[in-house]
């Protein structure tokens, strides 16, 4: 795969607490001039990243919910999932509940992604994100299987604030146990195109990544969530 064809997978990240506006803006903009596939901002920088982005229908605006540790409430999680796409969003990366998963409540994780995945049915694509770095394979692979029931769009890697980001294992892993019909993304610790075309090869269809103008210039970046 070319560098032109995964740059269309790379979701541009910038999620940090300090984040300016016109640090979203200027993201935006580069994800406008590079052709990305969207950008991926917090909730409250939504409404920015889609004004910037509204006559440029091919790049996505993107947000996290429940973000970054997945312990907030199915309920919050629903609404912070119907007011982002009402601010613009039409991705959404939502963070299970990873303890009910260590303590096998499988029911109660399935129903957490759903909540989120019937908010956002029709207007947003679903993305859940497992946190691998916290997980066993045995976890890894249940917490798939429990996003595909809900019907969601994606599965993913990382948040970027754990203690570890995407691997080339687990991606295959989660491709293995989804199947080829459901999106697998990788984020955390991207840096180059060699990064992003590794993670390619494993099974990932999307990339999220801050140093998407590293991959799509074949620089690398020292510090990529």
């Amino acid at each position: 795969m070319n560098r032109e064809q995964i740059v269309k997978m790379v979701d541009h990240t910038l999620l940090k607490a300090d984040a300016s506006k016109e640090a979203i803006v200027k993201l935006a903009k580069e994800a406008k001039e590079y052709g990305f596939a969207s950008v991926c901002v917090n909730p409250a920088n939504v409404k920015t990243a889609y004004e910037v982005l509204k006559d440029t229908p091919a790049v996505k605006v993107c947000t996290v919910i429940g973000f970054p540790l997945g312990a907030n409430t199915s309920e919050t999680k629903a609404f912070e999932t119907r007011d982002a796409i009402a601010n613009g969003a039409t991705e959404v990366d939502m963070v299970i509940n990873i303890g009910a998963l260590k303590d096998k409540l499988d029911e109660v994780v399935e129903q957490d992604i759903r909540a989120v995945v019937e908010a956002a049915k029709g207007k947003a694509l679903t993305k859940v994100i497992i946190e691998t770095s916290l997980l066993t394979d045995e976890e890894k692979v249940r917490a798939c299987k429990l996003a595909v029931a809900a019907g969601a769009d994606f599965v993913k890697t990382s948040t970027g604030f754990s203690t570890g980001g995407a691997t080339k294992e687990d991606i295959a892993l989660m491709r293995q146990t989804v199947g080829p019909d459901v999106g697998v993304k990788a984020s955390g610790g991207v840096r180059s195109y060699e990064d992003a075309l590794a993670m390619v090869n494993a099974g990932a269809t999307r990339i999220g990544t801050s140093a998407g103008i590293s991959i799509a210039t074949g620089g690398q970046s020292a510090n990529a969530y």
